[in-house]
């Protein structure tokens, strides 16, 4: 049996048109055409959030074919360049609304006012003129929109109803159905567009232009024409440009506003800076270290858009049953028509309940209660320094169950320090001193990504010492490296790797060098043996101890953890058994599971969400990357620095924070009691309504304040999400 790879399959994220209009049923109609084109796997296109996002096989089409399949279907596709001119159209659009709505409001007073004071007849149709012309302006723009694919949705329903209204002699009724629908319309609109500004705000705060370096000047140079390598000047309280690294000068740098630290970080040469953040204190130099377009907070911006088009499963859901349930409450307003009279009821009053049951059934309120929590949410969290990847991750955030931890640069802070370097007595003629055993060591683990090589090599650097290249690099993962340097090789690795990788070879000095190892162990360090080999001998030379410090709020965080309602807590690492167990014993952890290579932290994770079905995985986004996909929620810390951190994890910390872990999912669990009143809310008054319609009837007018209400409502719900501070 051969079995054949699924081709792997590409992203085209889009940014389109913005439209009015309660509904999607246009935007599924688009889907359902986009779905048919060749090659294309899943599709997600959103008028209110005006994006669309398809992953699609590109063997079988192209991203510039997709774009034309758009524009066939009568949408228009906005640039980057457009982004500025959009939100100034959006903000002119909402006034525009606003404005149709006072004179919907006038027109339906004067049109009340003149009936109840037998004012002139004119006058009052001149009234309900105004009010059905503006109030139904954009309730007709998008009904038609909508036809033209295909399809109806909730703005059909309110037209329809306020001409019915109007046709049997109610057009106060149909007038203050207008009224009501483009208010909240309009109010729907500054909720989406505040959660949608909320992360465009980002955008003004890195500064248009730079002082850059040439020839020892300063000189203004627009950041778009900053090349990596420039170096640039910031005084006390400039906002910092582009990202970089610190060249000359010391300071503290608030980076509040892209990773959500609340204090100031103090920043010297060598440390890494990120535009958009303000410059504190000192006169700092910064060598460019990314264009304009590849910056942090540009990656933030682009990706939370995403997430926005990344709809969440409840979402989803809602939007696939608004065609046939608008199609149904259209077939229950028959219905509720041709029954009655076909037992002999009056047509006026059988119309007028008919009418009103059609606004009371109708799922204004059910469809907008998903993406006015859900994008605050993600706007909330982007704010914070916290990158949901899409509404799906805010979701699942809030049924986590267990949480796993990498322990070194989460749990500890990272910066493992080499604390001791033993030389082994008796390792022959050619024993080497503390200081050529460390630049041996540095030689090889300067070819190494490893924290602990890092640390090695740090330390050599630290002692001016003279480290020779290397060559014929190797790495074993989770347990060891070799290279050749001056003609032998040099073999660094923990206990399993001089038992396993070099098991066969006899070694000399191996077991003093592990009994020196288990003593390390007992003292909270981490080990490794340095042995040579020459001529097919292999010898210990020595031994590196290392240690890693926790960081000081990680128990703190732990806590909050259970009192959200995480049930186990778990580290993973490749680490020994003692080291970690005293981190866990420090930081509260109710499980450890140790000297695990990748391959085994994915079956650790595997294995967890068989017991506990949702679990976190918190990670570097690097090391951990099989594992960060294989949980439910996969979670990377440090992001602002890390690209790859930003491509594996559903979230990602901007910042090494740990208090944001709780915020996560502190947050996705109010997101989903969010959702659960908006909800209730929203059927709950659908039901009410038509429940006491088919018993006894209840006034246009009232079924109209319940629609549009409870409509509002939850959309105001939604929103005080952005306020949400954990």
């Amino acid at each position: 049996m051969t079995v054949t790879e699924s081709p792997p399959l590409s992203t085209c994220s889009l940014q389109i048109e913005r439209r009015g209009g309660r509904g999607e049923s246009g935007a599924r109609a688009i889907e359902r055409h986009l779905r048919d084109t060749p090659g294309v796997h899943d599709v997600d296109v959103s008028f209110r959030t005006g994006s669309v996002r398809i992953t699609y096989d590109g063997s079988a089409t192209s991203e510039e074919l997709l774009r034309e399949a758009v524009r066939d279907r009568g949408v228009s596709i906005r640039g980057a360049s457009d982004a500025a001119a959009d939100e100034v159209t959006s903000r002119s659009e909402l006034r525009r609304e606003g404005t149709f709505v006072g004179l919907t409001l006038v027109g339906m007073v004067t049109g009340l006012a003149t009936g109840w004071l037998d004012g002139p007849q004119l006058l009052g149709w001149a009234g309900y003129g105004v009010a059905y012309v503006f109030g139904g302006w954009y309730g007709l723009k998008g009904a038609i929109e909508t036809l033209r694919h295909r399809a109806v949705d909730i703005d059909l329903l309110m037209i329809v109803a306020a001409l019915g209204a109007l046709s049997i002699g109610a057009p106060f009724e149909g007038a203050m159905l207008l009224f009501l629908f483009s208010l909240s319309n309009t109010l729907q609109h500054y909720a989406i567009g505040r959660s949608r500004r909320a992360i465009e705000s980002l955008v003004e705060m890195r500064p248009d232009e730079a002082q850059v370096l040439r020839d020892g000047e300063e000189v203004t140079v627009p950041i778009d024409d900053v090349a990596v390598g420039d170096v640039f000047v910031v005084r006390p309280g400039d906002r910092i440009p582009l990202d970089g690294v610190v060249t000359s000068g010391e300071g503290t740098v608030d980076q509040a506003s892209l990773t959500g630290e609340s204090v100031p970080v103090p920043k010297e040469p060598g440390d890494e800076v990120f535009g958009g953040t303000i410059n504190e204190s000192g006169s700092l130099e910064i060598e460019v270290t990314r264009r304009a377009h590849e910056s942090a907070i540009t990656r933030l911006i682009h990706m939370v858009e995403e997430a926005q088009s990344e709809k969440a499963p409840t979402q989803r859901l809602i939007d696939r049953l608004e065609q046939p349930y608008v199609l149904g409450v259209f077939a229950l307003t028959v219905a509720a028509i041709a029954v009655p009279l076909a037992l002999g009821s009056e047509f006026t009053g059988t119309f007028y309940r008919a009418m009103t049951l059609m606004v009371a059934a109708s799922p204004c309120a059910v469809i907008i209660s998903t993406p006015a929590a859900v994008l605050s949410a993600i706007a909330s969290g982007g704010r914070q320094g916290v990158l949901f990847k899409g509404g799906e991750h805010v979701e699942t955030a809030a049924r986590i169950d267990a949480v796993a931890f990498d322990k070194t640069g989460t749990l500890t802070r990272g910066d493992t320090q080499l604390t001791d370097v033993f030389v082994r007595e008796g390792s022959g003629d050619r024993t080497p001193s503390e200081d050529e055993l460390l630049s041996l060591a540095a030689a090889v683990q300067a070819r190494s990504e490893h924290h602990l090589a890092r640390a090695t090599v740090a330390a050599a650097d630290a002692r001016s010492l003279d480290v020779t290249d290397a060559e014929r690099f190797q790495s074993v993962a989770g347990k060891g490296v070799n290279a050749d340097v001056d003609g032998e090789t040099v073999h660094i690795g923990n206990r399993s790797y001089f038992e396993t990788v070099l098991g066969d070879a006899a070694i000399d000095g191996l077991e003093p060098g592990l009994d020196r190892l288990r003593t390390l162990e007992a003292e909270g360090k981490t080990g490794v043996l340095v042995a040579r080999e020459h001529h097919g001998e292999v010898g210990v030379v020595g031994w590196l101890a290392f240690t890693d410090t926790v960081r000081p709020n990680a128990a703190e965080m732990v806590e909050k953890l259970r009192s959200l309602g995480v049930e186990h807590i778990v580290m993973l690492t490749g680490d020994n058994e003692r080291v970690a167990r005293r981190i866990a014993d420090e930081v509260g952890i109710d499980e450890v599971q140790a000297e695990l290579l990748p391959e085994q932290k994915v079956a650790t994770i595997e294995e967890l969400v068989e017991r506990y079905e949702n679990v976190a995985m918190v990670g570097d986004g690097v090391n951990d990357a099989p594992a960060l996909a294989t949980a439910s929620l996969g979670i990377a810390m440090g992001g602002a620095g890390t690209d790859v951190a930003l491509d594996t994890a559903d979230v990602v910390l901007m910042g090494d924070d740990l208090s944001k872990i709780p915020y996560v999912l502190g947050l996705g669990r109010k997101t989903r009691r969010t959702l659960t009143v908006n909800l209730a809310i929203a059927f709950g008054a659908i039901a009410l309504m038509v429940g006491t319609i088919l018993v006894r009837g209840i006034p246009l007018p009232l079924a109209v304040v319940g629609h549009e209400g409870s409509t509002v409502l939850v959309s105001l719900n939604g929103l005080r999400l952005l306020g949400f501070r954990g």
